[in-house]
């Protein structure tokens, strides 16, 4: 690289203070040139830009696991700040908001007897966190089927943000994010709609009503057209698999994402979608070649509550 290309931006060291704000933490982490403490803080400021950005379509992407934790506040207070235009996700996230409605998760541990509880406490585990079966599957089979008999009377299909948006308003709380997605009238998309707990529900209710179907068609028309209308979007994509797919298989018929942060832990050389940088989706024409994109590693129970903190900081 000739000399005068190259712009050297000295490192700086990280000097905590007392009374630090988390912003001004992400700004020292951004100048202090080191690792991924520069990519979240690179991350942060792509994502300020995708929020106010006039004319962007701002999309979040996530799959269901994350809330199952408390970082399930961060996505709610996104929506409930109008920093999102649209949801894309996982049907376990449906679950998960529903069973945390009504009852509580429990804090637990990596390396817990899994047959113990199993077969001692009806507890299932995710991660560290343990779901009783008295929480999930017993509080999504007593609340959701009784809603599906007043949502579907009279109708022979839905879209998944039609069906989601009904269910959020019968539920009645301001810490659900089906809740505050159709308060805030966010579209909430599920492409694999019967892979969780909330799709075997729709599927019991199938068995009684042979001629109700799934529009998922309607769903990806809806994609189309707010992608294609949109005169810039930005996404950030929290995992991989079919909720990130979602988003940028779309956006490629617009020429790419015009801003992109990817939180992922996947690894790159197995050639997967979670592991593939967003590099990679410049050659598919999924993210634009001159697009404002980071990929940061760790865990996203860490790094997104970080970046919220510090847009909220700048932007609420």
């Amino acid at each position: 690289m000739p000399e005068n290309d190259l712009e050297l931006i000295p490192v700086e060291d990280i000097r905590i203070t007392k009374g630090m704000t988390v912003d001004q933490l992400m700004r020292a982490m951004g100048r202090a040139g080191g690792f991924t403490a520069q990519k979240l803080s690179d991350a942060a400021d792509i994502a300020e830009k995708m929020i106010t950005k006039k004319g962007c379509l701002r999309i979040l992407s996530f799959p269901a696991c994350i809330n199952a934790t408390g970082t399930h506040g961060v996505i709610v207070d996104m929506v409930k700040n109008h920093m999102v235009d649209l949801i894309i996700t996982t049907c376990g996230t449906l679950d998960h908001d529903i069973s945390r409605t009504y009852e509580d998760y429990f804090k637990g541990d990596f390396m817990m007897d899994d047959a113990k509880l199993r077969d001692e406490y009806s507890i299932s585990r995710l991660g560290n966190v343990l779901v009783p079966d008295s929480c999930y599957g017993e509080v999504l089979e007593g609340e959701i089927l009784p809603m599906f008999d007043e949502i579907f009377e009279g109708k022979d299909s839905m879209t998944t943000h039609e069906i989601i948006w009904e269910v959020g308003k019968r539920m009645g709380n301001e810490d659900s994010l089906m809740y505050q997605c159709w308060k805030n009238q966010i579209p909430v998309v599920v492409p694999g709609i019967t892979d969780g707990s909330f799709g075997c529900q729709l599927w019991m209710y199938y068995q009684t009503h042979r001629k109700f179907r799934i529009d998922l068609f309607g769903d990806e028309q809806m994609l189309s057209e707010m992608t294609n209308h949109a005169e810039y979007t930005g996404a950030l994509m929290i995992g991989g698999g079919i909720s990130k797919h979602h988003v940028i298989w779309w956006n490629q018929f617009r020429g790419g994402l015009d801003y992109a942060v990817y939180l992922t832990t996947a690894e790159e050389y197995d050639g997967s979608l979670s592991g593939a940088r967003l590099r990679e989706a410049v050659s598919w024409g999924k993210v634009k070649a001159d697009a404002k994109k980071m990929t940061v590693e760790g865990d996203a129970t860490i790094t997104l509550p970080l970046i919220y903190a510090s847009l909220a900081e700048r932007l609420l």
